[in-house]
């Protein structure tokens, strides 16, 4: 029984690293090439150990730029796509929990009707609103600039929803608790609903910004100068229709690095990250 337990957990870690094996080795490559020489890469000739063009080629990238069909360096790319994930994400999470607490906890006209109004926007395709979203920004002056890039995108009916579960499963002898000690619906919702919902923030941060960082279609649209387009934009941009122009080396070092600030926000809040998906009892 016990040999029967030891294979079945050394064929499970084989398994678990074929996993791994065949998840990192694209970003294996893409950290090669970018350390390779243009011209090799181009030719097919491209080695599968690092090149001598690791400095000089992460120089170029986040401080200069290509000499192709965008100059901007991609530290500025970074720097566009950073602000308006972070403008997304925190701004989501301030309506919906908002939102989400003036549902609950108010009782007011048409509340459960304004609910099911915003949660019917999740069944809208993001092709159905995106004309007359961008007819709105462009009206209100906001193409390139964070505010258009962000604002659009702030407002999230999943969040609202998940907020909302969440605040229903408190238990009322809080809120009597709060009123006996003389707390109004503000020092109430600071000091005892907050606090109780910092995993599902933290967990909703870590996705939400993931999803803002990943922005393609919204950012192509409004953005129409260099200096404010976003990284995914940037990488679209520096492929062109002809091989031997693309600086493949330079490609594959900005998305390496358009890699890094996601990877830092899972690692960094892995812990509250999880305890907000997994945890039931708060």
């Amino acid at each position: 029984m016990v040999e029967q337990e030891g294979i079945r957990r050394y064929v499970a870690h084989i398994i678990l690293w074929i996993g791994i094996a065949i998840v990192a080795f694209p970003v294996y490559i893409a950290i090669v090439a970018s350390t390779q020489d243009n011209a090799l890469i181009a030719n097919g000739q491209m080695s599968l150990l690092p090149g001598g063009h690791f400095f000089q080629t992460y120089y170029q990238t986040i401080l200069v730029g290509t000499s192709g069909s965008t100059r901007e360096p991609v530290g500025n790319m970074m720097l566009n796509s950073l602000v308006m994930a972070l403008l997304i994400a925190v701004g989501k999470i301030a309506i919906s929990i908002i939102s989400a607490y003036a549902i609950v906890y108010f009782r007011f006209p048409f509340r459960m009707p304004i609910f099911w109004l915003i949660f019917i926007t999740l069944m809208l395709p993001v092709e159905v609103r995106i004309y007359p979203t961008y007819k709105i920004v462009a009206d209100l002056h906001m193409l390139d600039s964070y505010a258009g890039l962000s604002l659009p995108l702030i407002a999230s009916a999943t969040a609202t929803l998940l907020f909302r579960q969440f605040f229903m499963t408190v238990p009322d002898e809080l809120l009597e608790a709060s009123r006996i000690d003389g707390a109004g619906p503000l020092r109430f919702f600071w000091d005892t609903l907050l606090p109780l919902s910092r995993t599902n923030m933290a967990a909703l941060f870590v996705i939400l910004f993931i999803l803002g960082w990943n922005q393609y279609l919204w950012p192509l649209l409004i953005t129409t100068r260099d200096d404010m387009q976003t990284i995914q934009i940037g990488i679209r941009k520096m492929i062109t229709t002809s091989d031997a122009l693309t600086e493949w080396p330079i490609v594959m070092a900005t998305a390496v690095l358009a890699m890094l600030p996601p990877v830092f926000v899972v690692v960094a809040m892995q812990k509250l990250f999880v305890r907000g998906l997994v945890e039931t009892e708060k």
